[in-house]
């Protein structure tokens, strides 16, 4: 498992002097447990082979090309906590996860990028404070766009190591298979056990639960 406290790196001799492409993606809006996590990517020459929507992925290739990407690109995740999931709202939050992936990366390299690529079709700017740069959005970028789908790899993959950790704590909800999503055995659970700290309170299957 990797380091959880390094939140960012950049190979040394990777990048000349050219202009430099991020690609952002999130993971963990729809959970009802856990963080959201959002990650940004400059990719190396020659990139990763075998980049795609991590959601197309196996578990073990995902595993894999995050290890890849992490060792010979530069990379930065953001994490927002459920506090915060909760104080902002869930888009909210993930502007604020892709601003700080952006922001950690932007200081790893030492230098400004040229372009930034955000999967779906919002960017941060106007709804995330910090957010300083001119970003595009590409619907279903993380399948087109191979910046972003590294992106989508790192921050999915840093995201369910989160909830692994948090399943040792708290197996009743069954996180290690659910990664906090709104499955059954999750729900179940809930109804069972009630909400604990890592659950939404602002999202309605655990609101519901708080009233019962």
């Amino acid at each position: 498992m990797s380091d959880m406290s390094i939140l960012s790196g950049t190979p040394e001799g990777c990048f000349g002097a050219g202009d430099i492409i991020l690609g952002v993606d999130e993971a963990g809006r729809g959970p009802l447990a856990g963080p959201v996590v959002a990650s940004a990517v400059a990719l190396c020459k020659p990139r990763p082979g075998g980049l795609d929507d991590s959601k197309k992925l196996t578990a073990i290739r995902r595993g894999e090309l995050d290890l890849t990407i992490r060792r010979r690109c530069a990379w930065a995740v953001g994490v927002v906590d459920v506090e915060a999931i909760d104080r902002l709202n869930i888009l909210g939050a993930t502007m604020l996860a892709m601003t700080l992936a952006v922001q950690r990366l932007c200081e790893a390299l030492g230098r400004e990028p040229a372009r930034i690529l955000i999967d779906g079709n919002l960017t941060p700017a106007g709804r995330a404070e910090g957010w300083r740069w001119q970003g595009t959005p590409i619907i279903g970028g993380d399948a087109i766009e191979p910046c972003i789908s590294a992106a989508s790899i790192v921050a999915k993959e840093w995201r369910d190591r989160i909830m692994l950790t948090a399943a040792r704590d708290h197996p009743q909800y069954c996180w290690d298979r659910n990664k906090g999503y709104g499955t059954r055995d999750h729900l179940a659970a809930l109804q069972e056990h009630g909400p604990c700290a890592l659950h939404r309170r602002s999202f309605a299957p655990v609101a519901q639960m708080m009233l019962l």
